[in-house]
């Protein structure tokens, strides 16, 4: 069963188009990771499910809920967490997390059940502004899973990160699933981070979904195409870069480190 599909989602800034008829199925109960290139349209539409901007054309439907009629119910049932969280640095996390259950008319206990999930509960009455990069990233996770909603969209949630804190983070994401029977939705544009958490993949270039299934899924169809199959992420990035010469642009995937691969 699938808790988020999208039918020929759509949108374009201008005459520009950002995410280009995309079906998505993210399955129930599962890590889905959703992969591509810095601009490659994950983020987009990402917020076209929050309802943080608008489908140009096609639709989505969550948890059996069809966006826009059911807006907001869909938003009641997902947790999030977009770009770089943001909070009062003049107040501690607990209190962050605080003005947070209250907008979503939450219990107290909401607060210490969220800290407990993040590792946080030491720090809670720390200054957010005293908070370390990782331990802001956890906060801004302990705000997308305050009240254990049952959907959680992460858009690049290790971004940033040194190597302890992207396994700590890692490790918090994959365990979510059974630990509050929820669905993960969380972008990356590093495989080999997301080979380690996810169960299914969707890889997203220029705006176009180029595969959606699982790692082993993955591997085949590398095989099928002729593609490097001994490391995932050489095949993703033959993908991408196969993708990028179809179009005509004949432009070369070029990693984090600005290095063409």
């Amino acid at each position: 069963m699938n808790i988020i599909e999208t039918h020929h989602l759509t949108k374009t800034y201008a005459g520009f188009t950002a995410v280009s008829n995309v079906d998505l199925h993210v399955p129930k109960g599962t890590v889905y990771g959703f992969l591509g290139p810095n601009g490659a349209g994950k983020s987009t539409t990402m917020k076209m499910f929050l309802g943080l901007t608008k489908p140009t054309s096609g639709d989505f439907v969550i948890d059996g809920k069809k966006y826009p009629q059911d807006r907001i119910r869909i938003l009641k049932e997902v947790g999030s967490f977009i770009e770089a969280p943001s909070f009062y640095g003049n107040l501690t996390g607990e209190e962050n997390l605080d003005i947070v259950r209250r907008i979503l008319g939450l219990p107290k206990s909401a607060v210490d059940d969220a800290l407990e999930l993040t590792g946080l509960s030491k720090w809670r009455k720390r200054l957010a502004r005293k908070y370390s990069l990782g331990m802001k990233q956890r906060l801004g996770l302990a705000s997308a899973l305050i009240g254990r909603p049952p959907i959680l969209i992460l858009d690049e949630p290790t971004n940033s990160l040194d190597p302890v804190g992207i396994h700590e983070i890692r490790t918090l994401i994959r365990s979510l699933p059974e630990k509050l029977n929820c669905t993960v939705l969380v972008s990356s544009h590093l495989l080999a981070e997301i080979e380690l958490m996810a169960d299914n993949i969707g890889i997203l270039n220029q705006g176009r979904l180029l595969f959606e299934g699982t790692l082993e899924e993955l591997k085949q169809e590398g095989k099928l195409k002729g593609y490097p199959t001994d490391n995932l992420e050489d095949t993703f990035l033959a993908i991408i870069e196969q993708d990028n010469m179809h179009r005509g642009g004949g432009r070369p995937y070029v990693n984090e480190y600005g290095v063409r691969v």
